[in-house]
């Protein structure tokens, strides 16, 4: 057994244990909750450098600016397909089963979470996209607009020539050091995740607590997880093996360490350095293609998060006793999917996005109260799906991109 596989069974086994500690102990496993938060502060502590570095490293490594236009529309169109698949498969999942069907929305009000959110709309995602303070974005973990500087500053150091290629050396030395972190965070992994589950689980009062509270909305967690399962194992699977021609099994298993470390962390930006490292390492996937289409992806490309809201609006419509005819569906199909890709800079991205999409149709803000009870549960699920999504893409974009962008001519 080499150490790779060692460390992907002990954070099978340690998600297994919290899950179980958790489950039974309840509570008491919140004293725990340190041992996870310090563990996803060693990941978060990463995000900044490794976002600013892989991205000037990726778009500087893609060299002629040309094949920057193409690598990057590529890249928008999976993620804009791959989205707008997951949100029909939501939609087509919550249609069969109706899990809003005889729930009331009775006593329900709109939680404090969401309040004063109703007035944010599409200027506010397009302002988000840039900043006025690059280090108050790096403190409050605004990424898009740090992606955003660190593409035109990549950009602009191939044009340099001589003076630009030290400047690309000293970020790629960065790059090439925060992996190493990476590594040496890894050692602590299966400890962290087994406080994070055990104590997520436990603030939720327990199993018997968070069973009872799932079984309120059992049917409409039923059909998140089962959109998300077929979107996982069906859609994106699917992409991959029709476009890259890969065992996506094999490729699984390669990025399983990631899938671990985002179920455990319920954050796409925490697991970023996970995932680039499966990615090159374990599914050799191209460097300056991993660098350019990860970072990018753990930010806008919301696949689970975009078919989680198109189940949730449809689930509060029934339970509201609103009908939804084909062109209300197909305004929520196109908000959703919209919303997931673009709000990534605004400050609780989720709720946002589900109360844009709420809106665009006329949904009762109070239905989301029915949500948040399970939701940590669901964010996990969602962010799986949406790292697999990622790390998909990135194989994808690389094969596409030697095909189209290289002519088939990469050494």
């Amino acid at each position: 057994m080499n150490k790779n596989n060692l460390l992907l069974y002990l954070m099978i086994a340690g998600i297994l244990l919290g899950t179980f500690c958790g489950w039974f102990f309840g509570r008491e496993m919140q004293a725990v909750d340190w041992v996870g938060e310090i563990f996803l502060d060693l990941l978060k502590m990463l995000v900044i450098p490794l976002i600013i570095s892989s991205m000037i490293v990726g778009i500087s490594g893609l060299g002629d600016i040309r094949k920057v236009g193409k690598t990057g529309l590529i890249t928008l169109i999976y993620f804009t397909a791959t989205t707008a698949v997951s949100v029909a498969i939501g939609l087509l999942v919550v249609n069969l089963l109706e899990p809003g069907a005889g729930v009331s929305l009775a006593g329900q009000q709109v939680p404090e979470r969401v309040a004063g959110k109703e007035s944010l709309g599409i200027t506010d995602i397009l302002k988000s996209f840039v900043s006025p303070n690059l280090v108050h974005s790096m403190a409050e973990m605004e990424i898009l607009p740090l992606i955003i500087f660190s593409l035109f500053f990549g950009g602009v150091l191939t044009t340099l020539g001589e003076k630009g290629r030290p400047v690309i050396a000293f970020f790629d030395g960065v790059n090439e050091a925060v992996m190493k972190i990476v590594h040496l965070v890894m050692y602590v992994a299966p400890v962290g995740v087994f406080a994070l589950i055990a104590s997520k689980l436990g603030e939720a009062g327990g199993g018997e607590l968070f069973f009872a509270e799932l079984m309120k909305v059992g049917k409409y967690a039923l059909a998140v997880v089962l959109g998300l399962l077929l979107h996982a194992t069906v859609a994106l699977p699917l992409i991959l093996m029709l476009v890259t021609k890969r065992n996506p099994l094999l490729y699984l298993k390669n990025a399983s360490e990631a899938l671990t470390t985002a179920f455990s962390t319920a954050s796409s930006s925490a697991t970023l350095p996970v995932t680039i490292e499966c990615a090159e390492e374990r599914n050799k996937v191209s460097r300056k293609t991993s660098l350019f289409v990860l970072p990018i992806g753990a930010t806008v490309n919301m696949d689970g998060t975009a078919l989680y809201e198109s189940v949730a609006a449809l689930f509060i419509a029934q339970m509201a006793g609103i009908s939804l005819g084909f062109g209300d569906q197909m305004v929520v199909f196109i908000t959703a999917t919209l919303a997931a890709i673009g709000a990534a800079g605004i400050p609780e991205a989720g709720l946002v996005t589900m109360v844009m999409v709420l809106e665009s149709v006329g949904l009762p803000l109070e239905g989301i109260a029915m949500l948040l009870s399970i939701d940590w549960f669901l964010d996990r699920c969602r962010t799986v799906t949406n790292v697999w999504g990622d790390s998909i893409g990135a194989a994808v974009v690389d094969t596409l991109e030697e095909k189209f962008v290289e002519g088939g001519n990469r050494p």
